[in-house]
């Protein structure tokens, strides 16, 4: 197993605490750096730098050109892996999340990567943070009972689209659902 899939697979059920609000990651997707087709630093440019640098640190990026999306750069820093956040369950701030996404059911708030980004509060502005941190935005502890898993392939890639690296906890409602790129 690569060091992206075990760093992806242990941030299911931690914490990441955002502006006011904070979720337990239930949904995640690896991306192995340069030897991975699939991933922005398989191709060294200016936006995927951040991934090339020291590891647990936040990466941010517009996905559509308007949602922002989070990712947990894993390193080493000559392979630039990273992990895509995809969903999570609300766990503080709840009201705060709400405001940011009215009329949204509890479990839907932070199903998909940009509707996570934003029931946290993040935005470009976070590009670079240091997650291992005591405040601000950060990942909390591993939980002491790892949660159950399960793998899939990733959601909406159109290169290594077959790759099994998307995980999640097993049966959870906050899980999004496999949408397979057209393109793949």
């Amino acid at each position: 197993m690569s060091d992206v899939v075990e760093r992806a697979l242990s941030l299911l059920g931690r914490t990441l605490h955002g502006h006011g609000a904070a979720v337990r990651i239930t949904e995640v997707e690896a991306y192995g750096g340069v030897n991975d087709p699939a991933s922005h630093a398989f191709t060294r440019t200016p936006r995927s730098e951040i991934m090339y640098g020291p590891p647990w640190r936040l990466y941010v990026y517009r996905s559509y050109g308007m949602h922002v999306c989070a990712n947990v750069v894993t390193g080493p820093t000559e392979t630039a892996s990273a992990v895509l956040i995809r969903a999570g369950e609300v766990v503080e701030g709840l009201d705060v999340a709400r405001g940011r996404r009215p009329g949204v059911s509890d479990v839907r708030l932070a199903r998909g990567p940009g509707n996570l980004a934003r029931a946290l509060g993040l935005s470009l502005d976070d590009l670079g943070t240091e997650l291992l941190t005591a405040d601000g935005v950060r990942l909390g502890d591993a939980p002491k009972q790892p949660p159950e898993t399960s793998a899939g392939p990733r959601v909406g890639v159109s290169k290594a689209a077959d790759v099994p690296w998307r995980f999640w906890v097993t049966a959870d409602p906050t899980v999004s659902a496999y949408r397979r790129s057209p393109r793949a």
